[in-house]
């Protein structure tokens, strides 16, 4: 997906309401307009913030919406004179060698000539040849501009792949050596992992054992062994449990570990209500071990969502109720999970997690995540998408005492107001609804339209509706639902493969990744806590790294 106007514009006033004092410049007495550490500063919000988003998957349109216009680049232009290439197309040209690791500028020229459109959100109207490339990062860069630029390439790179988003290269995540002059706050690579280390030792002691097989006393395998089995699943795309359980066995430090049949017949024998039940007891252990921290009651701001498995390409006969579909209008099948998870400037953790089958009602649904999430967690406001506009629902919300802020499916009367506005070239409006419920009841609402930016359509498709119980103030608050799409990408990446039909082991192997993912962005949390004594929404821990802890923990290795 590429972005589009509104895209951008979404995210930069995110960032704007996120980081108060940006960009750094003569917001902050430590960098002025031609501060190297301010432009790093700068690079590192922009990139936290711009990979979230589901349409940004691109590192190249992350280089070219860069906001470089404030910055005063002549201080570190060692030419002083006029030349053909401006310092800031040239910093995202080398920006975009560094991001690639190529050694020689042939390898630019070469890919610049091969997408023109490329060059043209790069304002070229033509490629510099290599001599001119080389003069400018050897002569014309100073030697503290050239750092900057491979600072900045690693920085994206390092917050492009902690989003999911695929990358060229593996980002050195080795910090900068603390000498006699370095920032003694900032944490160097070993300090993180020690720390790590740590605390994830002790989170696995404190939520592994809300998981139970219940499967009596003087069992040769120990319990422990079928978790971290799925953990080392999760370790690795793609991984079923026949193949993984054959390496496991290579690997582990165990003397008897599970064979794959096995770890799924003591899985199949676990009701889908009993998953559960441990899941939310394993939320509640981590939830308490992050209670004492002030960042994690900034909580309050939860999402409602329904993300697919992959599609269902067997014979789903037996069960039609289970492989139900996907939200698309074609004619693929696939499990469908739902889930409740926290965003917003609170650490991401799911929840609860919900299998769909034919029949449930959004609403049961929706009310069966609530009672979860407010069981756990103090719920102020609820994001969902358009699929839950039902009037029943936001009326169940609102009986609750909780806001929320849903996109409205256009019906006849909201695309004559979208036409009427459009006519008049108004970009947004609001006003108040009642929604009928049945028997004289009625749910009031307000309904606001916005104009999508960069839209493909020239009608009444240009505007959005979205329904809110707190007015159109609280719009802005929507944009936390693209943490909930950026999360599915990680926690699918933590499921084990398999192609059984059984809707409890589907759904076990879903509900494990989503702890899998809640134990590593609670780790991170208690890491950065520890070490900088804040927390940043971007993870300073990697998932991968906090897998490969886990596993540790439970005997592998």
């Amino acid at each position: 997906m590429v972005a589009t106007r509104e895209s951008r514009r979404s995210v930069f006033r995110r960032i704007a309401h996120q980081h108060i004092e940006w960009p750094a410049y003569d917001s902050t007495p430590l960098y002025d307009r031609s501060s190297l550490g301010g432009l790093e500063s700068d690079v590192r919000v922009v990139s936290s913030v711009w990979f979230t988003h589901p349409n940004h998957n691109s590192l190249e349109q992350c280089v070219c919406e860069l906001p470089l216009a404030y910055f005063r680049f002549e201080a570190h232009d060692c030419y002083g004179r006029s030349t053909r290439y401006e310092m800031d197309t040239l910093f995202r040209m080398f920006l975009l060698k560094e991001l690639h690791g190529w050694q020689h500028e042939t390898s630019l020229v070469e890919y610049l000539d091969s997408h023109p459109e490329l060059c043209e959100r790069l304002e070229l109207e033509t490629v510099p040849d290599q001599s001119t490339l080389w003069r400018g990062w050897n002569e014309r860069f100073t030697r503290d501009f050239r750092e900057t630029i491979q600072e900045a390439a690693r920085t994206i790179l390092i917050k492009a792949q902690n989003a999911g988003v695929a990358v060229p290269r593996d980002p050195e995540r080795n910090l900068p050596d603390q000498g006699d002059d370095a920032d003694e706050s900032v944490p160097n690579d070993q300090a993180i992992l020690d720390k790590a280390e740590r605390v994830t030792d002790h989170i696995s002691r404190v939520v592994y054992p809300a998981f139970s097989l219940d499967r009596g006393e003087g069992c040769e395998i120990p319990e422990n062994a079928y978790w971290g089995l799925q953990t080392y699943l999760g370790l690795r795309e793609n991984l079923a449990a026949n193949e993984g359980a054959r390496s496991f066995i290579h690997e582990s430090t165990r003397d008897r570990t599970p064979l794959g049949h096995g770890h799924r017949d003591q899985i199949r024998d676990l009701p889908i209500n009993q998953i559960r039940e441990m899941y939310r007891q394993a939320l509640r252990q981590l939830i308490n071990e992050l209670a004492g921290t002030e960042e994690f009651f900034r909580a309050g701001i939860v999402a409602i969502d329904i993300t697919e498995d992959d599609p269902f390409t067997g014979d789903r006969t037996g069960h039609e109720d289970e492989i139900i579909g996907t939200k698309e209008k074609n004619d693929e099948y696939a499990y469908q999970w739902a889930t409740v998870q926290l965003v917003g400037n609170a650490v991401p953790l799911v929840l609860d997690a919900h299998p769909v089958r034919r029949g449930e009602s959004r609403k049961e649904i929706v009310k069966d995540l609530l009672d979860s999430a407010e069981d756990l967690v103090h719920v102020d406001n609820v994001l969902m998408d358009r699929e839950f506009d039902s009037q029943h629902i936001l009326e169940m919300i609102s009986q609750r005492g909780l806001s929320y802020v849903v996109p409205k499916r256009m019906q006849t009367s909201e695309k004559a107001q979208a036409k009427r506005l459009l006519q008049r070239d108004q970009d947004r409006y609001e006003t108040d609804r009642k929604l009928h419920l049945g028997k004289n009841e009625w749910h009031e609402t307000t309904l606001i339209y916005r104009r999508k930016e960069d839209s493909e359509h020239d009608d009444h498709r240009q505007y959005s509706v979205f329904m809110s119980n707190r007015g159109g103030g609280f719009l802005s608050e929507y944009g936390y639902r693209w943490e909930i799409e950026s999360g599915y990408r990680s926690i699918k990446r933590f499921m084990a493969a398999t192609t059984s039909t059984d809707f409890g082991l589907r759904f076990f192997y879903f509900a494990f990744a989503c702890l899998l993912y809640s134990i590593w962005r609670a780790v991170d949390l208690l890491v950065q806590v520890e070490l900088t004594g804040e927390y940043e929404h971007a993870p300073i821990v990697t998932a991968d790294n906090t897998l490969t802890l886990l596993k540790k923990e439970t005997g592998i290795g």
